[in-house]
């Protein structure tokens, strides 16, 4: 057969039953193969990005490789910021890019680009036939290499003489990679002593990152959580590893997390880093970065340990097992929880400092999108549904709001952040999950980077459902243009254009837009009831803002916006520019305080005083004298004061 049938019988082989892509000249004949496959259904793309977002949103929703065919040039090109999207994520694909022949590589001929070299930083790996000899053995490989290990993107360059040139074909059983061999086992001796380490803590935090998901581990994840009564907070990338109704899970962690997921990540004594790689956007600044806590980091990448944040206990090996036979070795010592305290003090932390409260309401018809969101979360079936999001802040109100309870249920750009990713990854995930409903969250700003989508929705009958957070802006650069660069809005301030209930019309998909915060509700129904493709534009305020923050470059302690019902479910510690209500300083030490006792460890004062520099409390200079022994003393009997248990 030609090579170009043996790339085709190759996927096919692999069971591959669905290609996201786009046509072109170097690529024609791998397109003329494909018409005969009865296995294969072909997707056609507007775009070569929007293809490969849709084969990202099928592997991450169903964790087999996703495949893309594209022509050489500006076709593969066009593949480069998703192939970065998925390296960055750790996302199986396969991208086939045809190439211009043999003979006049190197001669900038029509559509000649060097698209190993260029996405070489962005691959795990990647290949340039040179023989037909190789075609099927590479396309083994690169599933193998894909899919194994930690997950990543791998791209083989097909030129077109190849692809035309006949060879036997023979489809290899096995692949024979001497110099790839990823660890799965986790060193025995590195596994016992991270359950010593966390027999012995007092504080242990459980840190989840997407790997659990990679790994199939959730089960194993909340095993250990229920024997030790180990508490979690979760990355982006790990949403979904922990049910969101565990009472354990303390939800997002980070930049945007919430107030009492960073404190215990500050106050923890022990860190259990899962699949995890201490990004910036959960760190803050290193430096002073959980600054108790030992560290055990689980990883199968060994690149990731101690890239950021040395670990006393590293383990290289999968999750899934190496979490398996931390729960055996714990079982086998009869090892429970050292003391309940820990859980008490956090659940105090989540009373105090919540995510949303209505008293932060300015009016009653007020399109709140926090309750948007939350409101999507209540009508969608946790077993049924997949939410995708862009990125933006709408991203992060998803992260904040919206419960999932199952992996591989909610996708979103972590690491490289992608505008124009979550609405073909939603459509990639519908054609691989025909039995859930698919929603994707977006910003008008970031829905526009690939709308051009809407057509392969609207063509191959995809039901996927749009939901538009619309405050016409570049809505988090805006925020942090009015919170730090004294209200300068260069270039995010978006005009009213498209309209886009027309432009869904336009594109054959139902639509409407939504403006008061009483049709929000039955217009989410209409749209998750509706049988075909669906947009929802609501209409929020620019001034909405994204809380709690950790400002770019502060410590992970170092929160501002953060809801204190202390004192009157107000957001604390905002910039004087945001014009938003600030905490006044504690009256004298004989006027009484509603949590007097806990401000006592701050000195005296509030804690969120923007501008009380004086000492804290075991600082030289410190108004109290309380020895650093009595300090969660002191706390919890403030909190006791207060009608809790302690």
């Amino acid at each position: 057969m030609l090579g170009a049938e043996a790339a085709i019988a190759s996927l096919e082989a692999e069971g591959v039953d669905t290609v996201f892509g786009y046509p072109g000249g170097q690529a024609i004949k791998i397109y003329d193969a494909l018409y005969d496959s009865q296995q294969i259904t072909h997707i056609l793309a507007r775009h070569e990005q929007g293809a490969v977002h849709m084969a990202d949103g099928y592997a991450r929703s169903t964790g087999r490789p996703g495949v893309v065919i594209v022509t050489s040039g500006p076709g593969a090109t066009n593949t480069v910021t998703g192939i970065a999207t998925a390296y960055m994520d750790s996302v199986p694909l396969v991208v086939i890019t045809g190439q211009v022949g043999r003979g006049v590589i190197g001669t900038d001929s029509f559509q000649e680009s060097d698209i190993v070299g260029i996405t070489m930083p962005v691959v795990k790996h990647s290949y340039l036939l040179q023989s037909t000899d190789e075609l099927t053995r590479t396309i083994r490989e690169a599933f193998h290499i894909a899919s194994t290990g930690r997950p990543g993107p791998v791209l083989i360059d097909i030129p077109s003489d190849l692809a035309g040139a006949e060879m036997v074909f023979e489809y290899p059983d096995e692949v024979n990679l001497p110099s790839y061999k990823p660890t799965y086992r986790g060193n025995a001796k590195q596994v016992r002593a991270a359950c010593r380490l966390l027999e012995e803590a007092d504080q242990p935090l459980l840190y989840v990152g997407g790997g659990i998901i990679s790994s199939e581990a959730s089960d194993e994840l909340v095993q250990l959580m229920d024997l030790m009564q180990v508490p979690a907070v979760v990355t982006l990338m790990g949403k979904g590893a922990v049910p969101a109704s565990h009472p354990l899970n303390l939800g997002p962690v980070g930049m945007h997390g919430a107030k009492y997921s960073n404190m215990a990540m500050c106050e923890a004594d022990l860190i259990i880093a899962a699949g995890a790689r201490f990004s910036d956007r959960v760190t803050g600044r290193v430096s002073e970065f959980a600054p108790n806590a030992k560290v055990v980091h689980i990883d199968i990448d060994p690149a990731e340990i101690g890239k950021i944040r040395d670990a006393d206990v590293p383990i290289v090996g999968d999750l899934k097992g190496v979490l398996a036979a931390m729960l055996e070795t714990l079982q086998k010592d009869g090892a429970a929880p050292r003391d309940d305290q820990w859980i008490a003090d956090i659940a105090a932390w989540r009373e105090r400092y919540p995510f949303y409260h209505p008293n932060v309401r300015e009016a009653d018809d007020e399109v709140v999108p926090e309750l948007v969101i939350a409101e999507l979360g209540r009508q969608l079936d946790p077993e049924r549904s997949i939410v995708t999001t862009e990125v933006g802040q709408h991203q992060m109100w998803a992260h904040q709001f919206l419960p999932r309870e199952f992996p591989r249920t909610f996708l979103s750009s972590g690491g490289l952040g992608t505008m124009g990713f979550g609405f073909p990854a939603a459509i990639g995930a519908a054609i691989a999950n025909p039995d859930k409903a698919v929603v994707c969250v977006a910003g008008d700003g970031s829905f526009q980077m690939n709308s051009q989508e809407m057509a392969t929705a609207a063509i191959n009958r995809v039901p996927v459902k749009v939901m538009i957070m619309d405050n016409r802006c570049l809505g988090m650069v805006h925020q942090w243009q009015k919170l730090f660069y004294d209200k300068r809005y260069s270039q995010t301030l978006l005009e009213p254009v498209p309209d886009f209930v027309k432009l869904a019309e336009a594109y054959g998909w139902e639509g409407e837009r939504v403006e008061h915060a009483e049709e929000v509700a039955p217009a989410i129904a209409r749209m998750l009831a509706a049988e075909g493709p669906y947009l929802l534009d609501v209409a929020i305020s620019r001034d909405q803002n994204v809380y709690p923050m950790v400002a770019p470059g502060a410590a992970l302690n170092s929160i501002m916006g953060a809801i204190d019902v202390a004192v009157g479910a107000v957001r604390t510690d905002m910039p004087a520019s945001a014009g938003a209500r600030v905490a006044t300083p504690m009256e004298p030490a004989d006027v009484s305080s509603p949590c007097a006792k806990i401000d006592a460890q701050f000195g005296g004062r509030w804690e969120i005083d923007p501008d009380d520099t004086g000492a804290r409390l075991g600082q030289e200079g410190s108004t109290v004298d309380v020895p650093p022994s009595e300090w969660k003393t002191l706390f919890r009997d403030g909190a006791a004061e207060k009608g809790g248990d302690r």
